[in-house]
C-alpha cells in the first residue's frame, strides 16, 4: 500500500507541480506540464478558429435559451435535447470546485488567481467547442438503437490500428476510476461533511460504530440517502438523469446566484475594488497584500489556473460524453453550446465565490487566520453577510453542487463501462459507485483525493492528443 501510495503522489506532482525553469519563457515556470498543455490546447484551438469564444459567443448564447424552451427533443433513444445535454455537463462542471476551488485558490495565490482563472476559461471556451463537436461528429448507437459517444469515439477516429485501441481502453479506465468510483466518494464526503458541521454547531452528534470504527450518526445518514437516491437515478437509465439535471441545475443556480449577491451587495461600495485587487493581483501581488507578505505572481498563476481549468473541466474529456447525445442539426451547434457552460461555470458562478472571498478579506494573513482555506473560507466569508446561516447556505448550495457531480459522473462512466464491457455491467457499475458515495460520505480519505488529481490529469493527455490530430475536422465543421 505504501508503494502505491507513493507511486500515486509521484505522478500527481509530475503533472501539477510548476516546472522550475531559469531561463526561457517566465511564465512556463510558473505553471505544471498539465496546465501548460491544457493552456497551449486552448490557444491553439483559439488561431485555429478565429477567436471562436468571442465571435460565436452571441449563438452559443441564443442557441441555449432556444432550447430550453424546445420540447421537440427529449432523453431516449434519441439522446437528450441540447438545454438538457448542457445542464448534464454543467452539473458535471459546476460543483464542489467552484466554492472549495475558488477559496482555495484566492488562499494560495490572493485575488490575482481569479484573473488567471479567466484566462483559462476564455482559452478552455475554444477547447470545449472541439471536445463537443467532435463528439457529435463521431457519436454512435448501440446494439438497442440508443445514441451514445464520448472521446474514446474520436479517439479510434483520430488514430486508427492499436496505437487507437490502446489509447481509448486507457481513456476509458482512468475515467471510470477518477470520476465514477474515487471522484463520487469524494463529492459525497464534500456534502456529509458539510451537513455535520451545521448539525455539530447546534448538538452533539452521536457516533455510531461501524467495522470497529465510529463515525458520527450525519455522516452514515447523509451517506445512506446519497447513496440511496442516486440509485434510484441511476436505475432509471438517460431519460432520469437528464430529468434530474434539467431541473436542478437551474434551481441551484438560481439558489447560489441570489445569496452571493445578497451578500456582494451588502457591502457594494466595495465592488470596484475587488477588479482592482483581481487584476493588480494578478501581476503585483504585493501591491494588494502590502509589501509585509511575501506573496509571489508564481502562486497566483499556477494556483489561478489549475484551479479554473479543473472548475470548468475543458480539455478533461469528460462533458463531451453529455454534449454527444445532445439531438442538434449540425455538430457545431453543441459546440457553441458548450462554449456557454464554461462561461456560466467560471464567470458567473465561481466569480461569485470568488467576490465574496475577496470582499471579506478573510483570504489575507494579515488581517485573518492564515489557516483558513477551501470550504472553511467559504464558509467563514459568507457568514460575514448571513451570520450563521452562512454554514447552512453553504451546506445546501455544496450538496446541489456535488450531487448533481455524482449523477453526472456516473454517466460518463456508464459510457465507458458500456464501451469496455457492454451494457450488463451497467448494475454492477452502480452497485459499486453507491458503495463509493456511501464510503466516501464516512470520512476523508487523502489518499483518494490524491488518486483522483493523478487519474483527472493522465486521462487529459489522450483527450487532448486526439482532438489536436482532428483540428483539421473541427474546421472543416465549422466552415460548413
Amino acid at each position: 500500500m505504501e508503494v502505491l501510495k507513493n507511486f500515486i503522489i509521484l505522478i500527481d506532482d509530475l503533472l501539477w507541480s510548476p516546472i522550475e525553469i531559469t531561463k526561457g519563457i517566465p511564465i512556463l515556470g510558473w505553471l505544471s506540464p498539465l496546465a501548460i498543455l491544457l493552456v497551449g490546447t486552448g490557444i491553439w484551438f483559439t488561431i485555429k478558429l478565429g477567436f471562436i469564444q468571442i465571435r460565436g459567443f452571441k449563438k452559443g448564447f441564443k442557441s441555449v435559451f432556444v432550447s430550453i424552451f424546445n420540447k421537440s427533443h427529449k432523453a431516449g433513444k434519441d439522446g437528450m435535447s441540447s438545454f438538457q445535454a448542457l445542464a448534464t455537463a454543467l452539473a458535471a462542471q459546476v460543483g464542489t470546485g467552484n466554492i472549495v476551488g475558488a477559496s482555495t485558490a484566492i488562499a494560495a495565490g490572493g485575488p490575482g488567481a481569479i484573473f488567471w482563472m479567466w484566462l483559462a476559461a476564455f482559452f478552455g471556451m475554444a477547447t470545449i467547442f472541439a471536445e463537443a463537436t467532435l463528439a457529435q461528429k463521431y457519436k454512435t448507437t448501440d446494439k438497442d438503437g440508443h445514441i451514445i459517444g464520448g472521446p474514446v469515439y474520436y479517439i479510434h477516429e483520430a488514430f486508427k490500428g492499436k496505437f487507437g485501441n490502446f489509447l481509448a481502453i486507457t481513456f476509458s479506465i482512468l475515467i471510470i476510476l477518477s470520476l465514477g468510483f474515487m471522484g463520487n466518494a469524494v463529492q459525497s464526503n464534500g456534502i456529509a461533511s458539510a451537513w455535520d458541521i451545521v448539525f455539530s454547531s447546534y448538538m452533539n452528534i452521536p457516533k455510531m460504530e461501524i467495522l470497529g470504527a465510529k463515525f458520527s450518526i450525519i455522516l452514515v445518514i447523509v451517506g445512506l440517502l446519497l447513496a440511496l437516491i442516486a440509485f434510484l437515478i441511476f436505475e432509471g437509465g438517460i431519460k432520469a438523469i437528464a430529468s434530474f439535471t434539467e431541473k436542478v441545475v437551474p434551481i441551484m443556480a438560481i439558489i447560489f446566484i441570489i445569496g452571493s449577491l445578497f451578500v456582494i451587495l451588502k457591502n457594494f461600495v466595495a465592488i470596484p475594488s475587488l477588479f482592482y485587487r483581481i487584476v493588480v493581483g494578478a501581476f503585483n501581488p504585493k501591491a494588494v497584500f502590502g509589501g509585509a507578505v511575501g506573496v509571489m505572481i508564481k502562486d497566483a498563476v499556477s494556483n489561478g489556473v489549475a484551479r479554473g481549468l479543473f472548475s470548468n473541466e475543458a480539455g478533461m474529456g469528460s462533458t463531451p460524453h453529455a454534449h454527444a447525445v445532445a439531438k442538434v442539426d449540425k455538430p457545431v451547434d453543441q459546440g457553441y453550446v458548450a462554449m456557454i457552460g464554461v462561461f456560466v461555470d467560471t464567470f458567473i458562478i465561481l466569480n461569485l465565490t470568488a467576490f465574496v472571498v475577496i470582499e471579506s478579506g478573510l483570504y489575507d494573513p494579515t488581517v485573518a487566520n492564515a489557516e483558513l482555506t477551501g470550504a472553511a473560507l467559504a464558509q467563514a466569508s459568507f457568514r460575514t453577510g448571513m451570520g450563521q446561516f452562512g454554514n447552512l447556505f453553504i451546506a445546501i448550495c455544496l450538496t446541489f453542487f456535488a450531487f448533481s457531480t455524482i449523477i453526472s459522473w456516473y454517466f460518463f462512466g456508464e459510457a465507458n463501462i458500456k464501451y469496455l464491457f457492454g451494457k450488463k455491467a451497467v448494475r454492477i457499475y452502480a452497485i459499486f459507485v453507491c458503495i463509493c458515495i456511501f464510503l466516501g460520505s464516512l470520512q476523508e480519505v487523502k489518499l483518494i483525493w490524491t488518486m483522483q488529481d493523478a487519474f483527472n490529469g493522465l486521462m487529459v493527455i489522450p483527450n487532448l492528443i486526439a482532438i489536436i490530430a482532428l483540428t483539421n475536422i473541427v474546421k472543416s465543421e465549422l466552415k460548413k
